[in-house]
Order: structure tokens, then sequence, then C-alpha cells
């Protein structure tokens, strides 16, 4: 069976997320797991990677079931070392596992799989001149993502509610803040689940696009 490498920004294993990736890749091919933030404390963490005042902001999961917050900068070099590993090991097709953008990341001979390529024009497509609402898991991404949308043409309204910190009246506050004024609703973090997405629909009476599923039906139909 082939093999897929996944990258998340967080640590491995995603035993969260995993699970609605391997749905739609299982029959395909085996996932490979691995994490940028491996084997760092989160003291680490927080003293060496957090964000300076006007960097892009991030977050992840950690294998103790808690959340960090980083500097896209400051683990952009540790990413890229990620991805030489998993080339090293001879997988040819590796997921990023987030939806943020990463300017400038390269690889050798595998083909690199990113989702901030993939799931906006995707969504342009499906959306079409219909008004678009995006949940984020921190409040600084609702000015970072901006340029990721708006390049295709898109000027989406944005809300906040964590998926590493599972409030439900955070996604009841942002459900309730879109379901008037959009007419689809994409959750955009690859940490979201399908509990929050059928949580958000409940809520707002509206669409919800998972952007983990929508990139595991996409990538299993290119391994």
């Amino acid at each position: 069976m082939k093999k897929l490498g996944m990258i998340t920004i967080g640590q491995a294993p995603r035993t969260d997320v995993a699970p609605i990736l391997e749905q739609y890749l299982s029959e395909h091919a085996e996932l490979i797991q691995i994490g940028v933030l491996d084997g760092l404390t989160k003291e680490y963490i927080e003293t060496n990677l957090y964000p300076e005042a006007g960097d892009y902001v991030l977050t992840s999961r950690l294998t103790t079931g808690d959340s960090v917050v980083m500097s896209r900068a400051k683990i952009q070099p540790l990413l890229q070392n990620k991805i030489a590993q998993l080339e090293q090991s001879g997988i040819k097709q590796i997921l990023l596992l987030c939806t943020g953008v990463f300017p400038g990341l390269q690889t050798t001979n595998s083909y690199l799989i990113e989702p901030d390529h993939i799931i906006p024009p995707t969504v342009k497509a499906m959306v079409g001149n219909r008004r678009i609402g995006v949940i984020v898991p921190i409040l600084e991404q609702t000015e970072s993502l901006k340029p990721k949308y708006s390049q295709y043409g898109m000027n989406p309204l944005f809300a906040v509610a964590s998926p590493y910190i599972f409030d439900e009246v955070n996604f009841h506050q942002a459900a309730n803040e879109l379901k008037d004024k959009v007419d689809i609703i994409l959750l955009d973090c690859m940490g979201y689940t399908e509990e929050a997405r059928a949580l958000v629909s409940k809520i707002s009476g509206l669409p919800v696009i998972l952007s983990n599923a929508i990139m595991a039906k996409i990538v299993s139909e290119m391994i």
C-alpha cells in the first residue's frame, strides 16, 4: 500500500482529526504522521516559538490535548526539516495538516499538498457569488487570513471558535454571528471535527464545510 506523509504543525499523532482523514484514505494509503512540535514541551514552545507583535499567528494541538499558539516565522524552519525527514524516509506525497499559508516550502522529490492552495479556490467554486462566513480558531487570524480569500474574489465574514478548546458557548456565538449574514460557513482549520461541523450547522441552519474532510476527499483521488 502507498504511504501518505502527514505533517501537523502541532504534535503527532493527531487522534482528534486523523480518523476523519483515514475514513477517506484508508483504502488508498497508509497515513504516516509526524509533528513539527514533536518532542517539545509546552514550556519550550511558549518560550521560544511564541509570536511577536506583527507575526503571522498559528495554533495547533499537543498530544496532551493542550493547545499552543506559535509564530509562523519561528516554526517554518522546523516544518521544512520535517518535510525533509519524510522525504528521506521515502515518502512521495506529503499532506500539510494546516490551512495556514507557508510561503517558500520546498521538496526535492516528493509532492507537497498544501491546503491553502486547494481549499480557497475549491470553496469559491462551490460558493459562487453566495456570501461566505469563515470560523477560525483565534482572533488574530481574522485579519491575517483575508488575503488567502481575496485573491479568489471572496470577502468572507469571520467569527472565532477554537477547535482545541471545545466550548459550545463559543461555537454558538460564532454561528449566531454569521447565520443571518452568510449563506455557507467554512471551518478554516484542520483541527475542527465533525462534532464541530454538526454543531455549527445545527445552530446556523446553514451548510458547513469541514476543511479536513474536503482535503481528505480530494487527496484520496490523488493517491
